[in-house]
């Protein structure tokens, strides 16, 4: 192996590395960085590695840094371009991907994206560590959105590691709900108000900026911060329908172009219960896989759980549970926590559609009645100006009738279909708010159990689709 220590050979290996990866990101002003290689492992002019002697032997410590260094170089490299971890931190895709599964998330299987915000913190998301607030990046420069060629694109029903939609506005003291829900919530509360009081309405959007001023006002002190798509909370669910799909839901079943889609094996449904009046022993439930804090009991045994078909089978054979039926939101009633907000489309978590997926270079026909679909779509994701005034429609400034979309756009949901906060709520995802592909779990923790007895050693290194 002595002629991988030969400077010639060992600058052929990395230049040519170097190569393959500037082909592979589409930038060829990236060869400029091949006379800094070739100084580096052959003339050698100019100390690269400054925090080390040129020649003659480095302390300890100076070694320790020189690795520290590489390792997380390299490490970043690879979470940007290769892979990255992933932990489960909720309930949403229950039982399929449990609470406390670490995942190998895939970059390649979709391609990676170029970082939007390139300078930034190691191996954090939005926030420095020990800190509530301090952004662990900075927003120059600001690149926009760019995807390397992948292994291959999204398939209905592939669980998918995204960006969430919502989270380009932060209020870090709520930071676990989405800012414009509760602004939908704060300006419906006003316009309630209003119509008690029997004044006559106003355009939502006059309500909508009194909501949102007083929502600066109430969190001025615990601050509200905007970040941009790279740095805004990775979420996971499945994705049901992709760009120029018809999606539809019907009393909890999903229609893909009107025939329905294919279940997890693990979905998950909430069932009203009813038993004689015997409780349930906890700790047989848990045996099914049932967490403590899902279980909701309502006295005279009647019970709510989030439950797997075979769970239900099993509990039917139980000789004191009368009755097993799965919970049902009923259609057409206006819920104003629903996609897309708007009395317009009554729609519910059970019973949602028909809606269309926008594919690139689609075109809609735009009214005032769908403008609800589409105005986030338009606005901060395809990064126009989008204004209604007086029941017209403006984009840019001039006079919209239509609208060609710029990105492909996916629907997201999660398995615990009752209890899974998804497209259902915040609408669809973008292209560039994709970051891979969940390939299998390397480790699973128990959240309610302790160290090492919490290691579910039946769901390592299993697939995670």
């Amino acid at each position: 192996m002595k002629f991988i220590k030969n400077k010639y050979i060992r600058f052929a290996i990395v230049a040519v590395t170097y190569v393959l990866w500037t082909i592979w990101v589409k930038n060829l002003w990236l060869l400029i960085g091949l006379p800094i290689i070739y100084d580096m492992y052959v003339s050698k002019k100019i100390n690269w590695t400054f925090w080390k002697k040129k020649e003659g032997k480095n302390s300890t410590v100076v070694e320790w840094i020189d690795a520290l260094i590489f390792a997380v170089v390299a490490v970043t490299m690879i979470n940007i371009f290769l892979f990255q971890n992933y932990k489960i931190p909720t309930g949403s895709m229950e039982k399929s991907l449990r609470i406390g599964d670490f995942l190998f998330v895939s970059k390649v299987s979709y391609g990676p994206r170029i970082p939007n915000t390139p300078i930034a913190f190691p191996f954090t998301q939005h926030t420095m560590p020990l800190t509530k607030s301090t952004p662990s990046f900075i927003n120059w420069p600001n690149w926009g959105y760019k995807r390397i060629a992948g292994l291959g694109k999204i398939k209905n029903n592939d669980p998918v590691v995204f960006n969430f939609p919502e989270g380009d506005t932060v209020i870090i003291a709520r930071s676990t709900e989405s800012y414009y829900g509760i602004l939908r919530e704060r300006t419906n509360g006003i316009i309630k108000k209003e119509r008690q009081k029997g004044n006559t309405l106003k355009e939502y959007s006059y309500y909508e900026n009194i909501a949102r001023k007083n929502i600066y006002k109430d969190f001025k002190k615990t601050k509200i911060v905007s970040r941009p798509v790279d740095r805004r909370d990775n979420y996971i669910k499945r994705c049901v329908a992709i760009p120029g799909d018809k999606l539809e839901i019907i009393d909890g079943m999903v229609y893909i172009n009107g025939k329905i889609s294919d279940l997890p094996e693990k979905l998950q449904h909430i069932y009203n219960i009813q038993t004689t009046g015997k409780k349930f022993s906890i700790a047989k439930l848990n045996e099914m896989g049932i967490y403590r804090s899902d279980i909701m009991e309502y006295g005279n045994g009647m019970y709510q759980i989030p439950l797997t078909l075979e769970n239900v089978e099993i509990l039917r054979k139980y000789s004191y549970v009368k009755n097993i039926d799965r919970y049902i939101t009923p259609k057409d009633t206006y819920d104003e926590s629903i996609f897309p907000h708007s009395p317009d489309y009554p729609w519910t978590l059970d019973n949602f559609g028909p809606l269309t997926l926008p594919k690139k270079g689609m075109k809609v026909e735009l009214n005032m009645t769908n403008i609800s679909l589409y105005k986030r779509v338009i606005d901060p994701y395809e990064g126009n100006k989008l204004e209604v005034k007086d029941s017209t429609i403006y984009i840019n400034g001039e006079v919209a009738t239509d609208y060609t979309f710029k990105m492909d756009y996916y629907f997201m949901i999660g398995d615990n279909r009752h209890m899974s906060l998804d497209s259902r709520y915040w609408g669809m995802v973008p292209e560039d708010h994709i970051v891979g592909k969940p390939l299998f779990i390397w480790l699973s923790l128990d959240k309610e159990g302790s160290f090492p007895g919490n290691i579910r050693w039946d769901r390592m290194f299993r697939k995670a689709y």
